[in-house]
């Protein structure tokens, strides 16, 4: 039996690592009494599978996580996935909290495949006026191309910003909205369009507020 879960990450745990934080997923899926299915091998390893990894200090509003439980599970509690997602909100930590479970196909598509984009709201501590900053995004987007390196390695940023606007601004505030290619081996990171923006030095908190899959549709 395939659960995706869909949940928000945010307060205590936005600077829990990916790794760590599938190891509270464990621990709170065991503490709800739910039957895990495990890996064969001489290593066995709970069935769990995360979208995309949030990067360390970014908040989520609706990541995506498949669990694979033994047959029967569905039929605990209240019933079905309601039951599931009634007994995980009892054990789940601050910070985690479940929005929706649902139940799909097991032979559908492995959970990180289907994703395309990932869409951000990005609050940067910024003085300059709407105007000034909606300048910057239109001097971005007319680019050609967006020469940048990671890790040793040079890519173009430009083809992965699929959207960017300007939310808000004021206060000595901007919130910004991006639209950025979350593909295997092209994505990415709002970091890297504060930098192309000229705000690399500014302070920023970054939300990411849902995944995209190719049919631009949520998980």
């Amino acid at each position: 039996m395939r659960l995706r879960i869909t949940f928000s990450k945010s307060g205590p745990l936005t600077y829990t690592s990916h790794l760590d934080l599938m190891r509270v997923w464990e621990r709170a899926l065991r503490r709800a009494g739910l039957p895990l299915a495990y890996s064969g091998g001489f290593n066995p390893r709970a069935k769990l599978q995360l979208a995309a990894a949030l990067p360390l200090g970014h908040t989520g509003e609706a990541e995506v996580l498949d669990v694979w439980l033994e047959a029967g599970a569905g039929e605990r509690g209240r019933g079905g996935e309601e039951g599931v997602a009634e007994a995980l909100a009892a054990v789940l930590p601050d910070g985690l909290q479940v929005r929706q479970v649902r139940r799909v196909d097991e032979k559908e598509p492995a959970l990180p495949t289907q994703v395309t984009a990932a869409e951000y709201l990005v609050t940067v501590e910024w003085g300059e006026p709407a105007d000034e900053v909606e300048a910057r995004i239109e001097r971005l987007l007319a680019a050609a191309e967006l020469p940048q390196e990671r890790r040793g390695r040079r890519y173009d940023l430009r083809p992965l910003i699929e959207r960017l606007w300007l939310e808000w601004a004021g206060e000595g505030k901007i919130v910004l909205g991006m639209q950025l290619a979350a593909r295997e081996g092209a994505t990415a990171r709002p970091e890297a369009v504060l930098e192309v923006l000229g705000m690399g030095g500014a302070f920023a908190r970054f939300h990411r507020l849902r995944l995209l899959t190719v049919e631009c549709s949520r998980l």
